[in-house]
């Protein structure tokens, strides 16, 4: 196992070395606390000024669960990430399956969406992860995210 070294928090500039996404789909901003293999706290600055709610319920905006879901699967990269070293040029890791995932409070622009991850475990390049996504203490969603590392041409 070959960690990264960081000081914490990390910001978005130190998160975009490490993840493909950009704007409008990087979904996180900076990651409060790591232990390596074992979990992660990333934060999501929640702004009326994301394109979705524009067209997700303008009259009142929600943040779709979908990219609730798709900001847990980027913590748990960038985890698997730190945990494992830099991956090679033509690495990705991708959204593999989501398993068991419910929603328990909206999210609306203003929020602090924090996401909390534990690494349940990694075979060969497929990790799972128990994720819960929090606003204010209160759980907004949780589920098992699968991620898989694929070499890209």
């Amino acid at each position: 196992m070959t960690m990264l070294s960081l000081d914490m928090p990390i910001n978005i500039n130190e998160i975009m070395k490490y993840m493909p996404h950009r704007y409008p789909l990087l979904l996180v901003d900076r990651v409060i606390s790591v232990t390596a293999g074992e979990k992660i706290t990333v934060l999501k600055n929640v702004t009326i000024n994301e394109p979705f709610f524009t067209g997700h319920f303008p009259d009142y905006p929600v943040m779709p669960g979908v990219l609730i879901i798709e900001a847990m699967a980027q913590a748990a990269g960038i985890l698997t990430i730190l945990t494992y070293g830099t991956k090679k040029d033509n690495e990705l890791y991708f959204f593999a399956a989501i398993n068991n995932a419910k929603f328990k409070r909206q999210v609306i622009p203003g929020d602090a969406l924090m996401l909390n991850l534990t690494m349940i475990k990694m075979i060969r390049g497929v990790g799972i992860y128990r994720a819960e996504a929090t606003v204010d203490g209160q759980v907004a969603a949780i589920a098992e995210i699968t991620i898989a590392k694929r070499e890209v041409k």
